[in-house]
């Protein structure tokens, strides 16, 4: 039985996420900092008649991260895909900084969104090893590629919000790293950008995002999924690549 974890996993895409995981891994592990929103949703997912579990993790909390880990282990023993999905965006409803660099917020947002995507790969990694096809997705936006903000074009250009633009640019080198670090093994790795979403985490009215969690869980499922011969490495949209 195949067996995928997603962090963030509640609500959103990362519920969305789980719900076609567990369509087609075997099982799913439903990740959240709140293990009774966990619970809830792995009670949902196995409602609809597929298997799933809640599991608390909370990604800036080391303890939780090796506890969650130790937990997998001791229950499957290994682990084929993990979906680093955790995320924030606390630019979108803080009061506009005296600066651009404002050090607090960069702190709160890359614990969560760098340091706890790195924490959970690191805990993680030997039960993947331990899969025929690992797969990773780091889940990124087109607003971490150093491109797309430089490109005057980009619907993003005038959005400013440079605490989480650097913190997804650095996941994108942590999957360029890993792909490099793991290319004689079966795992693979990738960046996704789901685009803008209808979930909390969208800046301005959630109302005015195009897209459903549904919809915006298709890249990071194929990304989960990907055939064996599929290059490791990359960041991808809906559309295709996204330059980094």
């Amino acid at each position: 039985m195949k067996v995928a974890l997603v962090t963030g996993a509640s609500r959103g895409i990362g519920q969305a996420t789980a719900r076609r995981l567990a369509r087609d891994c075997g099982h799913v592990i439903v990740a959240a900092r709140d293990v009774s929103t966990a619970e809830e949703t792995a009670d949902r997912l196995r409602r609809e008649g597929l298997s799933a579990s809640a599991l608390q993790l909370d990604v800036t909390d080391d303890t939780s991260v090796r506890a969650a880990a130790e937990e997998v282990a001791a229950s499957y023993g290994h682990l084929d895909v993990l979906v680093n999905n955790a995320g924030v965006l606390p630019e979108a409803t803080h009061p506009e900084p005296a600066e651009a660099v404002d050090l607090a917020m960069f702190r709160r947002t890359f614990d969560t969104n760098l340091f706890g995507a790195v924490a959970v790969l690191e805990a993680f990694l030997p039960l993947l090893r331990k899969s025929e096809s690992g797969r990773i997705v780091n889940v990124s936006s087109t607003m971490g590629s150093l491109a797309d903000q430089t490109n005057h074009d980009s619907p993003y250009y005038e959005l400013a919000v440079p605490a989480y633009q650097s913190s997804k640019a650095a996941l994108n080198n942590v999957t360029i790293a890993l792909a490099k670090a793991l290319a004689d093994t079966p795992i693979k790795v990738t960046s996704v950008c789901p685009g803008w979403v209808q979930t909390d985490l969208a800046p301005g009215n959630r109302e005015q995002a195009p897209l459903t969690s549904d919809q915006a869980a298709d890249v990071v499922h194929r990304a989960a999924t990907l055939p064996d011969d599929a290059v490791s490495g990359t960041f991808v949209d809906a559309a295709g690549t996204v330059p980094w």
